[in-house]
């Protein structure tokens, strides 16, 4: 049987880790391992975890925050030392139904029995309130006679897409063999989108309809730093203009890099008449930085960037 490492990357949430932990040690489908990737979390993430007695459970804590994009590139990598064959990847506030993985692992067994190749799988996610959130982008490519091929899978319960979160995303190992690791330089924001993006350029993912997970706090819909009141989120979204500058560069037509520019230009020109100078520094800054960054792809034998080098594994339960 195929081994299953589940992966959750956190950050001063242990509430919302303790409830995925749960959800995941609840699976009518068992995971073989968990790992839990602590992005140098500074409240009691690490005594609670301590606490916990959950079989096959790593911990590992990293010696900085890396962001997202780190916390992610170094999750992969460490289950696929540990010899998964399959990463089952997601943050700390996605909480997953029991049998979020066993659709998962069926879907995949139903796509491979009929000959169907598949970058990733991932799970339909929705809010509290029973919201659709973190939708993927439908794969848009064509057949012979000129139609969009996606509907002939629906047959199967899936989906064909190619841009997706990492809100339950099931990625077999050929995947990272093939295309690599998300590019830790991206920080946070963007680099789901850069990654899933790259590994669906051959063969799309698919978004299974029977495999469901909750994903918390996403009531207030898609980023915006105009109506962004918190300190903390506000510094990032740096990143946020920069890496869709990257990635819309790396991935679309000019026309729409064009676009993505005229738009942020004038985000800019709406936050000086708002005299709002720190926001539009901020998007100016990401503006001129996306432009530049031009980051490269790390492979699953590069060598490991060293701010993504675990400071110690602070739990680790014997298979």
């Amino acid at each position: 049987m195929n081994k299953v490492i589940a992966v959750i990357l956190t950050y001063n949430r242990q509430d919302l880790l303790q409830l995925c932990l749960a959800s995941i040690y609840s699976q009518t489908r068992i995971c073989d391992q968990v790992i839990v990737v602590d992005n140098a979390s500074n409240d009691n993430t690490q005594k609670m975890l301590n606490e916990l007695d959950y079989p096959n459970l790593k911990v590992y804590l990293l010696s900085q925050n890396v962001g997202a994009a780190g916390g992610f590139n170094t999750g992969f990598r460490l289950a696929y030392q540990e010899g998964a064959d399959f990463i089952w990847m997601m943050d700390d506030d996605v909480i997953p139904e029991p049998s979020a993985l066993q659709r998962l692992i069926e879907a995949d067994h139903t796509l491979d029995e009929n000959g169907i190749d598949r970058a990733y799988l991932i799970s339909t996610a929705f809010t509290e309130n029973g919201y659709v959130t973190n939708s993927p982008s439908i794969n848009k490519k064509m057949n012979h006679i000129g139609y969009k091929d996606w509907p002939k899978f629906t047959q199967y319960g899936v989906v064909s897409v190619d841009r997706a979160t990492f809100v339950s995303i099931l990625v077999p190992r050929a995947t990272l063999d093939k295309y690599g690791l998300p590019i830790s330089d991206m920080f946070i924001w963007g680099e789901d989108t850069e990654y899933t993006l790259r590994i669906t350029k051959d063969v799309p993912g698919f978004i299974v309809g029977s495999s469901r997970v909750m994903h918390l706090r996403q009531e207030k819909g898609v980023l915006n730093i105009i109506s962004e009141n918190s300190d903390v989120r506000l510094k990032y979204y740096k990143y946020l203009i920069r890496n869709r500058i990257f990635v819309t560069k790396k991935y679309r037509p000019a026309r729409v890099v064009i676009k993505v520019m005229c738009l942020d230009l004038y985000m800019i020109l709406k936050l000086l008449r708002r005299w709002e100078l720190k926001k539009a520094s901020i998007v100016i800054a990401g503006l001129i930085e996306g432009f530049l960054f031009s980051p490269g792809i790390e492979y699953i034998d590069s060598p490991v960037n060293s701010q993504c080098l675990p400071l110690r594994i602070y739990k680790c339960e014997s298979l």
